[in-house]
């Protein structure tokens, strides 16, 4: 699928992430005879380990991975001066090929909201159907059955994930659903479905759904290792790239620059980060930007790199009773652990190997009690945004079954849980631009923006006393692992520690005292982290309203160039955003495919 030597195309994309490899794979499929070159800085992922066994997912976040690129964004007094480190995938798929492989898809109506022509809901539907091998249920009106990407329960069943549904619908009061991703189902305990296909017990990733079972078609080409520097113009038309030997994936080769013209199209597709800083070096972007780099401006387009938003995440270690299955062997490298789950795994596609250790969760909404609770911080935006929307959830709560994060090699070896939660819809937003650093090469002025709004922690801090009440009438619970958790005064009711076994089921709560809300709040401040779920820096809006593309994903303001990828999206998505991804990629496929008089199928 490489042959360097070529030197034009129809097609070029700039990006080789999950939504090039759909719309490059569809139109691919379509017309065989089209020229298509994908560009990416990573390197394959073509039936790696590493890649295609889904519970690997927490080994790609170590510090010295290569198949993330971390992003540092700038010191926050929201965080407690914290600089936050962003990762994007960095491989062909991107994320798709190293993310949890959690199947979640948003509310109908967050696509509605976006007020973007073509892109209502009704119409996304079929694309959402289209895509997608549903494997969990049969015969659901939303779900497709003939797509290329697989979703599935995964390979093995977790019986500490339904403790937390157990638990969560009697303690919690909720109800249990089989299905909240049927596009309006929300407040409901449910299963965990995965981009896991059931049969083989793979990953389902976009370079293997789309662009690797394609390999016979040599006019599909994916060059690897190449960083793209800027889009070569004729006047205002886009012709080629530019491009280099990417120093990560390739440290020994020449970096030289070399050109690749394209006849038809460029599409950007880099990613949140990576698209903005490929326009704003190709002369389009706020002219203040461009000016400060020395970029001479083709168009000022202000929107560039604005509109950053995400979803604020909280991993929260619980210690787990020893008879209880989780994924810590595997994630410790336990010899006989891992050795008898990838015999079973290799044999019929079955085991941990198969899973991602996140079997269930709640889309939460706040009953009365609990809004209560939070106090009138939260009011405004609870009154503003949801009360009138019940089909969005302010954040997903869920259980890992298994310890991953910053202590990771360093605990006893034992069982662990943890509690994930992260919110949907944060009020506040950021930026990602290019700078010159004090050597005059190219930094990130990334500006994360989280908790910039005061109400965007309040069911941050909720969701930690309610989860630890879930968690501690578990029968699997045997306390926190104290370390990383809040660091309450001493001799408070929220004392951290080991525990012999649950609480009752009907057991008070923890009371809470002020100085106990203040260590939560501090502990949050220096404990969030993304969600890996960057949107929004080559907004689909209006130019006027610091848009970056129209509807059809052009780029203001040039001819022959589009974006297409998570940064065009306007406004947050309820969702892990594989699935927006996706869909962004079959719509842009169906848009160029259109572009061109290609029919699509």
């Amino acid at each position: 699928m490489s042959h360097p030597s070529q030197t034009e195309f129809d097609i070029i994309f700039a990006g080789g992430g999950a939504t090039a490899c759909v719309v490059a794979g569809r139109l691919a499929a379509c017309d065989s005879s089209l020229k298509i070159l994908i560009l990416e800085a990573g390197e394959h992922t073509l039936d790696k380990p590493a890649h295609v066994q889904p519970y690997q997912y927490p080994f790609h976040m170590a510090p010295t991975s290569t198949t993330l690129t971390f992003n540092f964004g700038n010191p926050s007094p929201r965080l407690n001066g914290r600089s936050l480190i962003v990762p994007c995938g960095r491989s062909v798929g991107g994320g798709s090929t190293i993310n949890f492989g959690a199947y979640t898809r948003a509310p109908a109506s967050d696509y509605d909201d976006w007020a973007v022509e073509g892109w209502e809901s009704k119409n996304l539907i079929p694309l959402m159907k289209k895509l997608e091998t549903y494997e969990v249920q049969p015969g659901r009106p939303t779900h497709g059955y003939t797509g290329p990407v697989k979703v599935s329960p995964g390979g093995h069943k977790l019986g500490i994930c339904e403790e937390f549904v157990r638990v969560g619908m009697t303690y919690h009061k909720r109800p249990y659903s089989d299905d909240t991703n049927d596009l309006e189902t929300c407040n409901t305990y449910s299963p965990w479905a995965k981009y896991i296909d059931g049969t083989t017990g793979k990953r389902s990733d976009a370079a293997h759904c789309y662009i690797y079972n394609q390999a016979q078609n040599p006019n599909l080409q994916v060059w690897v290792g190449k960083r793209v520097t800027r889009v070569i113009f004729e006047d205002k038309r886009a012709v080629g790239i530019e491009f280099t030997n990417d120093p990560v994936s390739c440290p020994d080769a020449d970096q030289s620059l070399s050109t690749v013209k394209a006849s038809k199209l460029v599409v950007v597709s880099a990613g949140a980060f990576g698209s903005p800083a490929i326009l704003e070096r190709s002369g389009i972007g706020a002219d203040a930007v461009l000016k400060r780099c020395g970029i001479k401006p083709l168009v000022s387009l202000p929107g560039v790199g604005e509109n950053y938003t995400d979803h604020d995440v909280v991993l929260v270690p619980y210690l787990a009773a020893d008879e209880v299955v989780t994924m810590d062997p595997l994630w410790r490298g336990e010899e006989s652990a891992t050795k008898d789950a990838l015999a079973q795994w290799t044999s019929n596609g079955k085991s941990l190997i198969a899973s991602n250790g996140i079997d269930a969760k709640i889309k939460w909404r706040p009953d009365g009690d609990e809004l209560k609770a939070m106090g009138s911080a939260f009011q405004p935006r609870w009154n503003e945004f949801y009360r009138d929307r019940p089909d969005k959830c302010v954040a997903i709560f869920s259980l890992i079954a298994g310890y991953i994060g910053p202590l990771f090699g360093t605990l006893p070896p034992r069982n662990y849980m943890m509690a994930a939660y992260f919110t949907l819809y944060p009020a506040s937003a950021g930026s990602v631009h290019i700078k010159m650093d004090e050597n005059g090469k190219e930094a990130l002025d990334f500006t994360t923006g989280f908790l910039d709004d005061p109400s965007d922690i309040v069911p941050i801090n909720f969701a930690y006393k309610k989860m630890r009440e879930i968690y501690r009438r578990m029968p699997s619970y045997r306390g926190e692992l104290a370390e990383a958790h809040p660091k309450f005064p001493e001799g408070s009711a929220a004392a951290c520690g080991e525990a012999s076994g649950p609480v009752d089921l009907n057991a008070p709560d923890i009371i809470y005292t002020a100085e106990d809300d203040a260590a939560i709040e501090k502990y949050h401040r220096d404990c969030v982290q993304t969600t890996w779920h960057s949107l929004g820096t080559c907004a689909m809006k209006p130019r006027a309203e610091q848009g970056v593309v129209d509807a059809r994903l052009n780029v203001y303001g040039v001819a022959n160039l589009k974006v297409a990828d998570l940064s065009i999206v306007p406004k947050n998505v309820g969702t892990n955003t594989y699935s927006t991804a996706l869909l962004i990629g079959e719509k842009a496929a169906m848009i160029i495919a259109e572009d061109l008089g290609i029919d699509i199928v």
